[in-house]
């Protein structure tokens, strides 16, 4: 498969604003893909436009090189694993036992419990209530839930947001492993620059709802050798980095 994700013209107008307009997004299998800008850029609601959370005002949208249509939503959808905003939990049950409701509504072998848990390296907490789970550890069980059908794409919006250095450092190495071990195509948005480079292979730079460049990040860094990566963006955008 050339392509993962394909948009066409993707277009989202509230009223007489347009968040999205006329976005051509392209990602490859089994790399990690940053979707950067800044806040208001537009990310969060391309993100849930690619899970039929908000339907597009205008475009298309190919997932998986099928056509993304009401009919064969809940069918490509089974493929996609996301973590947007943050993520809801039941406080006085346990990270295992809150996967095992998800487990049961997936219809997923009870097995993958185990092996996410492991995966994000809560295996030790499993049986903590989450009420006591500090904010890294929510965050990574909110990974775990995305990861449990060990879907084909998974959409992580600002999944460092929040975190300290040490809880940001755990869950760019966790990111980073998903291709490489898993085949899993992993799409991250971000309005955090440093934290994008540490990480992404291919990048989207979006402003006021418009692709800015899309490419490797090799390539964005070439763009203007004379120019940091942070005055790159600045051109590009109009708008400051977050550092």
């Amino acid at each position: 498969m050339k392509e993962i994700v394909h948009t066409y013209a993707l277009t989202k107008k509230y009223k007489d604003t347009l968040s999205v307009q006329n976005l051509e997004m392209v990602i490859k299998p089994a790399r990690i893909y940053g979707f950067l800008g800044p806040n208001g850029a537009g990310k969060s609601t391309t993100l849930k436009m690619l899970l039929g959370l908000v339907k597009p005002t205008d475009g298309e949208i190919d997932l998986f090189g099928k056509r993304f249509t009401p009919k064969n939503r809940i069918e490509i959808l089974k493929n996609i694993g996301s973590l947007i905003e943050s993520p809801s939990y039941y406080g006085h049950l346990t990270g295992k036992e809150n996967l095992k409701i998800l487990q049961t509504i997936l219809d997923v072998p009870f097995s993958n419990i185990d092996e996410v848990l492991k995966i994000v390296r809560l295996d030790r907490q499993a049986g903590k209530k989450v009420s006591a789970y500090s904010l890294g550890m929510k965050q990574r069980l909110g990974l775990a839930s995305a990861l449990l059908s060990f879907p084909k794409l998974m959409l992580l919006d600002e999944p460092t947001n929040g975190l300290d250095p040490a809880g940001i450092q755990e869950m760019r190495e966790l990111i980073s492993s998903l291709p490489k071990k898993y085949g899993i195509t992993v799409l991250v948005s971000s309005h955090l620059l440093p934290e994008i480079d540490q990480f992404a292979e291919d990048i989207g730079i979006i402003a006021n709802g418009r692709m800015m460049y899309q490419g490797t990040l090799e390539n964005l860094h070439n763009l203007d050798k004379s120019k940091s990566l942070e005055e790159i963006f600045l051109n590009l955008t109009g708008k400051e980095v977050s550092l």
